[in-house]
């Protein structure tokens, strides 16, 4: 697949299974994220790489966040599977770092770009892999036991594994839907 069919074709997939990245694979996602635009050289970007034991430490911690700040019952009653979607996840986390010519935004930009940078490099891997958010992402709870700081941004959960079905073709929006000349 070249670069611009991985580009025009690219869609999430929350339908995954074993194995998941191997070594080799991994190493070219890991790779893959350090590549992105990052003004002033900061490298706002941390990750922490969940596979095997660690999917349930993480499902404890999903667990205990919610109980701890009193979420719906129906997500506490999940929390504990949600990293078992996928064999392996890259949470990936933006540490605030004060900075006169970068401020907060562009620094959590940077971060999302190697989100997709780890989705994309999984992709032209014969990989899949969904990006999520959500509540686990914003939560305080979880950002203290990942050891971060309130003001670090939790920027997504990254599932990867074997895509478990054909995805069906994406729809093919239109650009002028989109785009406008000045």
């Amino acid at each position: 697949m070249d670069a611009i069919e991985l580009l025009l074709t690219r869609q999430s997939d929350s339908n995954l299974s074993f194995p998941g990245p191997d070594a080799r694979q991994l190493e070219v996602i890991q790779k893959a994220a350090l590549k992105v635009p990052d003004h002033g050289g900061l490298k706002p970007w941390r990750f922490f790489v969940v596979e095997e034991q660690g999917r349930e430490k993480l499902g404890e911690i999903f667990y205990q966040a919610a109980v701890e700040e009193q979420q719906e019952q129906r997500i506490i009653d999940r929390a504990k599977s949600l990293p078992e979607r996928a064999p392996m996840l890259i949470i990936a986390v933006s540490p605030f770092m004060e900075h006169p010519k970068v401020p907060r935004i562009e620094q959590i930009e940077s971060a999302a770009c190697s989100v997709l940078a780890m989705q994309q490099a999984a992709f032209a891997q014969g990989l899949s892999g969904v990006w999520r958010t959500g509540y686990f992402a914003q939560s305080s709870s979880v950002k203290r036991q990942l050891g971060l700081n309130e003001q670090d941004e939790i920027v997504g959960y990254l599932y990867l594994g074997t895509p478990t079905v054909q995805c069906t073709k994406p729809v093919r929006h239109q650009p002028e839907d989109f785009f406008t000349k000045l």
